[in-house]
């Protein structure tokens, strides 16, 4: 009478699982929903084909950073706080022109964005970007 007993006790003590995997599935399917409607923070940059022609058309602020660090604007090598006085300068005299950014392979990243946020301190209203020779 006892191994009676005891066999009810053991099949009474299983575990249904079925009720689990249903919430796991559902949270995996609330999780890649939830997932595709996260925008990553960041910033567009459009860097422009080799076919496109040079930046330095008469109807833009050419600025060259080499991969050295060093800044050129109008022939002259500039200082990195005086990017921002140069654009004004050459803004006052045609609001218009949009500043064009040329990057050499090898130069720092915070140097770029250095002259882009003194472009758009100065009041430029777009700032291009093209890259430099290829080696």
């Amino acid at each position: 009478m006892r191994k009676l007993v005891k066999k009810q006790e053991d099949e009474g003590a299983e575990i249904d699982l079925t009720p689990m995997l249903d919430v796991v599935f559902i949270m995996l399917i609330f999780f890649i929903v939830v997932a595709s409607f996260i925008k990553e923070a960041g910033i567009e940059i459009n860097r422009p084909d080799n076919t496109n022609s040079d930046p330095s058309d008469a109807s833009s602020i050419l600025v060259q950073i080499q991969s050295d660090d060093q800044i050129w604007m109008e022939n002259r090598r500039v200082d990195a706080r005086a990017v921002r006085a140069n654009i004004q300068r050459l803004l006052a005299a045609d609001p218009e022109q949009a500043v064009s950014i040329k990057v050499d392979k090898g130069a720092r990243a915070n140097t770029v964005v250095d002259v882009a946020d003194a472009a758009r301190e100065a009041g430029a209203g777009a700032v291009n970007w093209a890259s430099g020779e290829r080696k």
